[in-house]
């Protein structure tokens, strides 16, 4: 069972800490008003399900804190993790009661809600707001088309720094100021890493050492990374400054 979190139910949206890149982005302050009518908050436990696949969903959500993993699993038990919810994501589809995965939190992860009727009445008479998730949606769509290269095109090495370079940009708002030097707190197992990049737990084991040996990567405990240079991580990756892919 999820945890309502009522101490964060008086947390005014203007200062929240994804105010600037979630769905609620665009909004005014009158608009905000209406998101804040309908709002709540899950705190879920590392290890615990927020929805299976083809459960129904009563609401819809933003990722205040902590990731979760978006993972498939075939008929034969197979499963397979294709994607990785991050602070500001948004999970859930309006206008579909259902949804297409398992979601599982994998550290502890507070989620802001909102009831799925109302927030569907928002999208017809907020403008900013069905802006901003059609405008998230197409993002998603261009990080799925360059995780396809990632896992099939890029080394084991390049699919490590890849991963750690899109989780340092996304966590750390100092990288979107033009910081090079970032720490953060990985939010993922080696044994998750290895189920997402398609690799063996040995290889990202390896990989990660590698890339501490080299200077790339400080590792502070079990889960904190320092990267003493971002554009040094983002070339092991294979991308440029702008996370293109370098030709």
């Amino acid at each position: 069972m999820s945890m309502m979190t009522p101490d964060l139910a008086k947390q005014n949206c203007a200062d929240c800490p994804i105010r600037h890149r979630a769905v609620c982005a665009r909004c005014e302050p009158s608009e905000l008003k209406l998101l804040e009518d309908i709002k709540y908050y899950r705190t879920y436990e590392p290890g615990q399900t927020v929805a299976w696949a083809g459960d129904k969903m009563d609401f819809v959500a933003s990722v205040v804190s902590g990731a979760a993993t978006l993972t498939q699993t075939m008929e034969d038990g197979r499963r397979q993790m294709v994607g990785l919810l991050l602070p500001s994501d948004f999970v859930g589809r309006p206008g579909r009661s259902s949804i297409s995965y398992d979601v599982v939190a994998v550290s502890k992860l507070v989620m802001c809600c909102f009831r799925k009727p109302p927030f569907e009445q928002l999208i017809q008479t907020t403008p900013h707001i069905a802006e901003r998730l059609l405008e998230m949606t197409l993002d998603e769509l261009d990080a799925a088309r360059e995780w396809m290269l990632v896992l099939g095109r890029k080394t084991a090495r390049e699919k490590i720094a890849s991963l750690l370079s899109i989780i340092a940009r996304r966590d750390v708002p100092s990288a979107a100021d033009g910081s090079r030097s970032l720490t953060f707190d990985l939010p993922l197992t080696r044994e998750a890493m290895a189920d997402y990049l398609g690799l063996t737990l040995e290889t990202v084991s390896r990989q990660v050492s590698a890339l501490k040996r080299d200077g790339v990567v400080v590792l502070e405990g079990k889960r904190r990374v320092h990267v003493p240079d971002l554009d040094l991580l983002m070339e092991e990756a294979g991308d440029d400054s702008d996370g293109g892919t370098l030709i």
